[in-house]
């Protein structure tokens, strides 16, 4: 379940990996929220307020999305393109955490508008590190459209 409100919103269907993600990045900045989407389709339906969703219209938008290259139902460059191809969430910072030698795909995501494309290490201590990585720099030090219309938070406080 994604609570209404997240400051990242993670896309991982894999469930080990889900809790292996979240660790660094919770010990990272303890203040933020953390949703978690199962496919690309239920984040989209979140970011976009459709279906089970629909109540969000209008609420705050995540400070990043960090997605899988490869998700069940629609994968990451077509929830790329559907956040880009919408002005609620065509301003939201979108990273997709890619398998290292897929030049193709990772083309394909900057085309259709995601902010940066991560080399996802096999090794778990380095993706640790590439999580807290983009994690610091998107949740600490990026300044995203949103949050300078807000005065500096997602939610407008």
């Amino acid at each position: 379940m994604i609570p209404d409100h997240s400051d990242l919103l993670l896309v991982q269907d894999n469930p080990l990996e889900v809790e292996l993600m979240l660790r660094p990045l919770r010990e990272l900045s303890p203040e933020h929220a953390i949703g978690v989407a199962r496919d690309g389709e239920e984040a989209l339906d979140y970011l976009l307020a459709r279906g089970p969703f629909r109540h969000r219209l209008g609420a705050a938008l995540p400070r990043l999305v960090l997605l899988e290259l490869k998700l069940p139902k629609v994968d990451a460059p077509e929830v790329v393109r559907a956040l880009r191809a919408s002005h609620r969430t065509s301003s939201v910072p979108v990273v997709v955490l890619v398998p290292a030698g897929d030049a193709r795909e990772v083309a394909q995501c900057y085309q259709l508008g995601a902010n940066s494309c991560v080399r996802k290490p096999v090794r778990f201590p380095e993706f640790e590190a590439v999580l807290r990585a983009v994690g610091r720099y998107w949740l600490g030090i990026n300044e995203s459209p949103s949050l300078a219309v807000t005065g500096g938070r997602a939610d407008g406080r």
